[in-house]
């Protein structure tokens, strides 16, 4: 069978698996009694039909960029870390300690010691599985997936008892000094004429974001170390031939992934609560594994997954808020279809696409 060009695989297959999965979200909505082209209508304009709705989904897709991107990487070197949702809890956890123990005279520095220490954090936590994965053969999807739990409990424990507020009963930590407030996407496009909403919690960790997938693009396909990585991916056995070590692989991967995670505190921790809370991921590094997915572990791919993301979690709240009908479960049902069939079922739709591209190729021929 011909090989499918390189835009069917990561734009054309993707667009179909999500109309797809859009048409079954609309046979459930309209299985409960409900019009499922208003529910669309509501979820769209809830996620973009206002600067106070893309203010909510930016934030979300920052948060799903970093998290995509930490799951891409490994996924590079055939390495399923579907630790980052604790990697991210604990990357949080170093952005919370670096504000609450170091006074800053200004946001930007605060900005980069914070980015420092979670990404510190965030690949700490990931090098103890990498490390168990590349020396003892523990398997990288359990040891990292325990971690999350682990990670959990190590914040509810903290946020309960050694960071706890003094101000009050919530299992948070103080709030941070003003100087480490990171500017709102209203201070930053105010003076553009773009009028997001004050209370959106964008801010300029989506920047950050940004650059990290022009870095992670840039290591991946334009120098040795990524080359390096994605031989790894692809044959293990003759990456070892050609002289590259599994091990400093492994373990690279995996504490690059881990800090990427662990970055996105700085979004959740930092820009949006300004404390340390019990939960500051909220499931975003699960959502990660599925922006890894349909992106095909492309930074491009990733980011505009992230946004898919954003906008489903963003659009999801208005219409669980609009139809009363719909409950959150409903929602979560939407999400799962896109997931699944970007995910699960994509070689359903691959299939095919690939034979009619091949039929076609050799008509033409």
């Amino acid at each position: 069978m011909d090989k499918m060009p390189r835009w069917v695989d990561i734009a054309l297959i993707p667009f179909i698996n999500l109309i797809l999965a859009l048409i079954v979200s609309g046979l459930v909505v309209l299985y409960i009694g409900e019009n499922p082209l208003e529910a669309m209508a509501i979820m769209v304009n809830g996620a973009v039909g206002s600067a106070y709705g893309w203010g909510y989904t930016l934030y979300y897709a920052t948060n799903f960029i970093f998290t995509g991107l930490a799951v891409s990487v490994a996924f590079q070197a055939r390495l399923f870390n579907i630790g980052g949702e604790g990697q991210a809890m604990v990357g949080g956890l170093g952005v919370a300690l670096v504000c609450l123990l170091i006074p800053f005279p200004h946001w930007s520095m605060a900005l980069v010691a914070a980015m420092i220490g979670g990404a510190l954090f965030g690949a700490a936590w990931a090098a103890i599985p990498a490390y168990l994965q590349a020396k003892r053969g523990s398997h990288i999807v359990i040891t990292t997936i325990m971690f999350n739990y682990i990670a959990a409990s190590l914040l509810v424990y903290l946020t309960a008892n050694t960071l706890r507020t003094s101000r009050g009963m919530s299992n948070e930590s103080d709030r941070f000094a003003d100087t480490t407030f990171l500017p709102s996407a209203y201070e930053m496009f105010s003076g553009l004429g773009i009028p997001f909403s004050r209370s959106a919690p964008m801010n300029v960790t989506f920047l950050i974001a940004i650059l990290c997938c022009v870095l992670v693009y840039l290591l991946i396909w334009r120098t040795r170390l990524g080359y390096e990585i994605r031989s790894f991916g692809q044959s293990e056995s003759a990456a070892v031939y050609a002289g590259i070590k599994p091990v400093r692989i492994t373990m690279i991967v995996m504490l690059i992934s881990g800090g990427l995670a662990g970055l996105m505190g700085i979004n959740a921790v930092m820009g949006e609560a300004e404390r340390l809370v019990a939960d500051p991921v909220q499931q975003a590094g699960f959502v990660g594994i599925a922006v890894a997915l349909m992106g095909r572990s492309h930074p491009i791919g990733v980011f505009v997954a992230a946004l898919l993301f954003g906008m489903l979690v963003q659009g999801g709240g208005e219409l669980e808020f609009e139809m009363p009908e719909v409950s959150k479960e409903l929602v979560l049902v939407i999400q799962a279809l896109v997931i699944m069939f970007t995910g699960a079922l994509d070689n359903m739709i691959r299939t095919p696409v690939a034979r009619a591209f091949a039929k076609f190729s050799r008509g033409d021929a």
